[in-house]
Parts: C-alpha cells; sequence; structure tokens
C-alpha cells in the first residue's frame, strides 16, 4: 500500500454519452512542466457504447524534441475520482502508476480513504500497458472488458490564445471561426483507461475530477 500527497487537482462534471473536458495550460512552478502538472480531463462515451473512456493528459505544451525525453514519473500517481452520488465525494477511483517501461492500472474500486491523501489498493489491479514511445504506433492493452493506454499524444485541446488576448485588450470582440490552434505542434502525455459503465454504478450523472500525487 502506498500513501500519496496531493499535489493538484482538476475538476469537471460529466455526464455519459456527452465529451466535457477542462484545461488547465498553465500552473504554479512546484509543478509546470513536470509529471504532475496536469493539462485536461476529458470524459467521453467509448466507441462501444457500453463504456465510458477517461483520458487525463499531463506535461503540456511538449515540443516534438521535448517529448521523446518526456517521461511519467515512478513517484507521481495519477487518480481519477468519481462521485456517483452528487455529494462531491470519490465514490470510486482508477488509478495510474508507473513502473519501469509499463503503466499500472487500479480500478474504479471504492476508495479507503477520500480527499488529500491516498493508498493503492493493490488487490484492485486492474490491468497494465507498455508506455508507448513518441513516432510508434500507439500499445493499447485489455483485460476484463477494459482498455488501457499511456505514451505521448498531439495535445487536442484547441485555444486561439492570441485572439483571447485581443479580446481582453479590448481591439477584439469575439472569436474567430476558424481561430488559430495555439496549441498545434505541441505534444502530451496522456493516460487514457476506457471502463465498462456497469463498472461504475447506476447513477445517470457522474462528476469527475482528476489529481496527481505524490509517494511519500
Amino acid at each position: 500500500m502506498k500513501k500519496t500527497k496531493m499535489i493538484l487537482g482538476l475538476s469537471l462534471v460529466a455526464v455519459s454519452g456527452l465529451i466535457l473536458v477542462a484545461a488547465d495550460h498553465v500552473d504554479a512552478p512546484a509543478v509546470t512542466g513536470n509529471a504532475a502538472d496536469i493539462t485536461d480531463v476529458y470524459t467521453f462515451q467509448g466507441q462501444d457504447t457500453n463504456n465510458l473512456a477517461f483520458a487525463v493528459n499531463t506535461q503540456g505544451l511538449l515540443s516534438p524534441n521535448a517529448t521523446a525525453a518526456a517521461t511519467f514519473n515512478e513517484n507521481v500517481m495519477i487518480e481519477i475520482n468519481i462521485d456517483n452520488t452528487g455529494d462531491n465525494i470519490e465514490d470510486l477511483v482508477i488509478q495510474a502508476i508507473k513502473r519501469d517501461d509499463k503503466m499500472y492500472f487500479f480500478g474504479p474500486y471504492a476508495p479507503t480513504t477520500t480527499g488529500t491523501s491516498s493508498t493503492i489498493k493493490t488487490a484492485a489491479a486492474s490491468g497494465s500497458v507498455t508506455i508507448s514511445t513518441y513516432g510508434l504506433a500507439p500499445l493499447i492493452a485489455e483485460k476484463n472488458g477494459m482498455k488501457f493506454f499511456a505514451g505521448p499524444r498531439d495535445d487536442p485541446f484547441f485555444f486561439d490564445l492570441g485572439q483571447f488576448k485581443a479580446i481582453l485588450g479590448g481591439t477584439a470582440s469575439g472569436f474567430k471561426n476558424p481561430g488559430t490552434d495555439t496549441f498545434a505542434g505541441t505534444n502530451v502525455l496522456s493516460i487514457v483507461v476506457e471502463v465498462p459503465k456497469a463498472m461504475l454504478g447506476t447513477a445517470n450523472k457522474l462528476n469527475v475530477w482528476a489529481e496527481t500525487k505524490k509517494k511519500q
């Protein structure tokens, strides 16, 4: 069992069947640009409509040259929190942590503690996947109806930073269509896990947020 301390969190509200996202590409200096820095969280229905997919992106604004050297940290756990009762307290967690060249996943399971500290329930291991290498085909593992991925991806978040600054400065009244993708050509490190909805309870609305937690 590994006790961990929360570094930062990022939250969103998700309704099954819809794509929702929260984004945060600039964080405090203690976490910006390292394995603890979450940029985006996505929750969406899988290609198999019986499944729900969760994606957490970290280490934003990686250049192509920096992407090849970027790695997950074995002392940083990525935790997806799922509230299926509407009280904004996690009822289920999905945890991911790197060991050597693999990402190991645990859950979804009901945690013994909630909030800023977590433990990994090793008996709740759900699968693992070899971390994909930048520039090569992505590696996806499947086990017990779940799918797993970990590795570099093109940053999928679209934001026109220049136009946003113009709006704030009063020189523009709105965004252009199409706009300019400020994050084009940059990458992130991602974990993605696809889970049968039956593992998530019977609620028709889920609150979902992600955290990175450092081993104490």
